[in-house]
């Protein structure tokens, strides 16, 4: 007789001494010759395959071989949280709001489960983003457009005695081709504010955008 089916009927015997006729583990070793630290593995192997003894005894013993001894497949790595990349792209919108801030948030909101590390998180953002209407993406000539606005939040300037002389606005503007920027901090964003960051961008670019500033400017200003 083959060996393995000589070592199936040895486990299915041992089974069914063990669960059938509640023998002692010294009891099935006198009967069978098998060792104690044999029908220990056999009855934890089959309790591991979800096995008891009504489920063994109709079984052929190449099907029992297969339950008990196969090495069981490794459990899937669980997967890793997905960001929302729609409400970082809306949350972006609010003042104060960075991708840092909200990968902290994400990580929070996910104790104990696979989250991207935070270079992997922005990553993911930016590979959604770029599917964002990609048949509207306007193509820049370099020099055409000159984008500006007052961004972010207000910085308090101290005064030479410590205390805080006012709250800064930073005015932005970008070279749509090329995104060369330049800021600068003002007092205010009333309309001289405006003006003068507009002047001030246009004196640090050395020219004016190639289309009329009255129509192509983003922003508006107050």
């Amino acid at each position: 007789m083959p060996a393995h089916r000589t070592t199936m009927r040895r486990i299915k015997e041992v089974l069914r001494l063990k669960w059938a006729c509640n023998l002692t583990h010294r009891q099935v070793q006198g009967a069978l010759g098998v060792g104690l630290a044999t029908i220990t593995q056999y009855l934890q192997l089959a309790a591991a395959a979800g096995l008891d003894w009504a489920a063994v005894e109709p079984l052929e013993e190449d099907e029992l071989e297969r339950r008990v001894l196969s090495p069981a497949s490794p459990p899937a790595p669980a997967k890793r949280i997905e960001p929302d990349c729609t409400l970082i792209h809306r949350e972006l919108r609010r003042k104060g709001v960075t991708l840092q801030l909200l990968w902290e948030e994400y990580v929070a909101l996910h104790p104990g489960e696979r989250t991207y590390r935070y270079t992997q998180f922005c990553q993911r953002y930016k590979d959604w983003a770029q599917t964002l209407k990609r048949s509207m993406r306007q193509q820049h000539r370099a020099g055409e457009k000159l984008f500006a606005d007052f961004a972010g939040q207000t910085m308090p300037v101290l005064a030479r005695d410590g205390g805080v002389d006012f709250q800064a606005h930073i005015f932005v503007a970008v070279l749509a081709a090329s995104n060369y920027t330049y800021a600068c901090a003002t007092p205010s964003e009333t309309t001289p504010d405006w003006i003068g960051g507009l002047i001030e961008a246009m004196e640090f670019c050395g020219g004016v955008p190639a289309k009329s500033p009255a129509g192509d400017f983003a922003g508006t200003p107050p």
